[in-house]
This record gives structure tokens, sequence and C-alpha cells, in this order.
């Protein structure tokens, strides 16, 4: 019994003095994201050309992340995520991750894959390597980096690096919560991978929680890809 007081109080002394919650929802009138399907060229030394590639799933939702822009304690360790390479694709197309983590880029195919990204937040490029093989990346620098195959140009993906721990993205019904933000008035940014950024300012509580809603789409939405 004591022990579980204790990890009680380590909980309360660990959150803001005064922090309230974000309840917001993300509003979708039509697809923001144009169905592509592209013809991949590359096949290994011998074999024929691959087949036409269809474009993933179109969850909207899943492309979008909402986050508080603001220079705010980044709790906890940097973190350690993956996207892997597999069946010709990045089989995470969106990765939320606060600055100062790292990303591992793990090749599931039996073909070599090359992993690089020419965006301001971080530009990088891995190099081909073959199946069973990884490269890492550190994140330093907040903002969406779009990350791309030399070999593949079907394949995409994003990483949103954001500046702290206060994010969240969309339930299937459009719903979010970020919780235990400081008081204060704050820049509640909201990126989706097509249609880019919106921005609202919101007041935080002290305790309890204020009610958000982003609208979506903007007036032009460009096509995934390169």
């Amino acid at each position: 019994m004591r022990r579980v007081y204790r990890l009680l109080l380590l909980t309360l002394v660990s959150l803001p003095a005064w922090a309230g919650d974000i309840d917001g929802r993300v509003l979708i009138t039509r697809t923001l994201t144009k169905k592509r399907v592209v013809v991949d060229l590359y096949a290994p030394r011998g074999g024929a050309p691959a087949a036409a590639v269809a474009p993933q799933d179109l969850d909207e939702w899943g492309r979008t992340v909402i986050y508080v822009d603001a220079d705010l304690p980044n709790s906890g360790p940097p973190s350690l995520s993956q996207i892997v390479q597999r069946n010709r694709r990045f089989e995470r197309e969106l990765l939320v991750i606060p600055v100062g983590s790292s990303v591992s880029f793990p090749n599931g195919d039996p073909i070599f894959h090359n992993v690089f990204s020419l965006s301001k937040a971080k530009s990088f490029d891995l190099g081909y390597y073959s199946r069973g093989q990884t490269r890492t990346v550190r994140f330093d620098k907040p903002g969406p980096v779009q990350v791309f195959c030399h070999l593949h140009t079907n394949m995409n993906a994003a990483i949103m690096v954001v500046p702290n721990p206060y994010f969240a993205q969309p339930a299937p019904n459009g719903d979010f919560r970020i919780a235990n933000i400081p008081v204060g008035r704050r820049m509640l940014r909201l990126w989706h991978k097509s249609a880019g950024f919106l921005e609202q300012e919101v007041d935080v509580p002290a305790t309890g929680s204020v009610a958000v809603t982003f609208y979506l789409p903007l007036a032009t939405v460009k096509s995934v890809g390169p």
C-alpha cells in the first residue's frame, strides 16, 4: 500500500502545477489526398519490371497531427522509433516524434532500398542497403520531414518532429485530446500530410478542458509524392 501511495505522489509531483486539456475534433468534408498509381520500374537484376503499385488506403485522419507549438519541457528520454521498408513501401506513412528523438529505417525487402529527405527540418541520404540492414537518423529540429526512396518513386512517408510531448493524432471519427498542458495562451497547430498547416490560438485553463475544432480541407491541395 505504501508503494502505491508513493507512486501516486510521484505522478502528481511530475505534472504541471496548473494544467488543462484540449478536447478537439478535426472535421474533414472531402478527400484531401489524391489517389495515385505508380509503375515501379526498378526490379532485381535479371527480373521483370514491377507491376503497378496501388496507393495506400486514404485514411485522412491518419495523415494528421495536432500539437502545441511552444517551448515547453520535453519530459522523458529521447525515443527511438522505426519505419520499416516492406513490400516496396514505408509501412508507416506518418510518424510523430518529439524533437531529439531518433528513427531507424530497417529494410525488410529482398531488394535494395534507399532512404532520403530534402526537407528543411532534416536533410539526409542513407545510401543503398539490403535486407536485414538498417540506418538511424536523429531529429534535432522541429518540423515536417518528407521521406522518399531513390529506387521506388511510389515510396513516401512523413515524420513530424514536434517541439514537446503535447501532441495527438485524431481517432477515426476525428476526435483528439491533448492532456496536462501548462496553463496559458498557446498556439495549436494542425499539420496534414497533403494539406499542410492550420493554426489557432487557444487559452488552456488551469483545470478542466477547452474545446477546439479544425476544419479541412484548404482551398488548394497537392497530391502526395515527389
